[in-house]
């Protein structure tokens, strides 16, 4: 299906869409200055990199800078099949003529929107390399397709994650990639604002926050015991939204926290006794 923005029309299978500023603005609560580092960078057309585990806040952050700096949001998940053409475009058959259909990348840019790439570290060094030239004082995308060079609409951000736990040997950023970055860290919250933010965004009681949050600390302690991802802040808000909608609460922890965690019965048979030292 086909999504005219602004005589821009994005294909919806290519993985990214234009989305206007949200009306409201999205919960987001700073963990130090990297809201104040993320407009410095924006107001000096600096790429950014937001580094840190799964579900610790990262697409929220950007969500917020978007309505914060009021700028088209283009979001795109990255992939091992992630091509360039996805990103940039391709001439597509249209009856009885060829015509040129752009990227979310390429709308994004033309647009002065910022563009948000997922996991940057998942995508193909042959489609990273398109970005290079967005990252320096050139601003410019070019589409070898068309023969076209495409100057970067004011305003415009490129803005990629990258999770440090997916390093493997054979699928990190190159050096020449990552030194274009301007890089944020970002981790799980405090215990006392990671309660603030599961209570607020699951509705749930402020005490069962606190005892989520516990356990989450708990159960990230058992990352030196092969447990491989840790229980994110966003596994604690769905656990919680399942309490606040009347599922009993050591259920709401296996289904909703421990299951998506690990395989191991070893391991989940240790976590779950960790939740019930925690809620007896």
């Amino acid at each position: 299906m086909n999504k005219p923005v602004d005589g821009i029309t994005l294909q919806a299978e290519q993985g990214g869409g234009l989305a206007a500023p949200p009306l409201i603005e999205p919960f987001y609560l700073p963990a130090h200055d990297e809201v104040a580092l993320f407009e410095q960078c924006h107001l000096n057309k600096l790429a950014v990199m937001l580094k840190g585990p799964t579900g610790c806040g990262k697409t929220r952050f950007v969500e917020h800078m978007a309505w914060k700096l009021q700028r088209p949001l283009v979001t795109i998940s990255c992939h091992d099949d992630l091509t360039a053409s996805d990103l940039i475009g391709r001439y597509l058959i249209r009856h009885d003529r060829t015509v040129w259909q752009d990227g979310p990348l390429t709308a994004a840019v033309r647009a002065g929107a910022i563009c948000y790439l997922d996991e940057i570290v998942e995508a193909r060094q042959d489609t990273v390399v398109v970005l290079h030239s967005l990252t320096d004082y050139r601003r410019t995308l070019s589409i070898d397709k068309t023969g076209d060079v495409v100057q970067a609409a004011p305003g415009f951000q490129l803005v990629v994650s990258y999770n440090p736990g997916y390093q493997r040997m054979l699928k990190d950023l190159k050096p020449s990639t990552r030194q274009r970055f301007v890089t944020l860290d970002f981790n799980f919250p405090p215990a006392d604002q990671e309660a603030s933010i599961v209570a607020r965004e699951s509705g749930i009681e402020a005490s069962q926050a606190r005892a989520l949050v516990e356990l989450a600390h708990k159960l990230r302690g058992l990352q030196d015991r092969g447990l491989a991802e840790v229980p994110s802040t966003r596994l604690l808000v769905a656990t919680g939204q399942l309490i606040a909608h009347g599922i009993p609460l050591r259920r709401a922890c296996q289904v909703a926290l421990i299951a998506p965690l690990s395989d191991d019965s070893t391991l989940v048979g240790a976590m779950n006794d960790l939740v019930e030292l925690t809620f007896p």
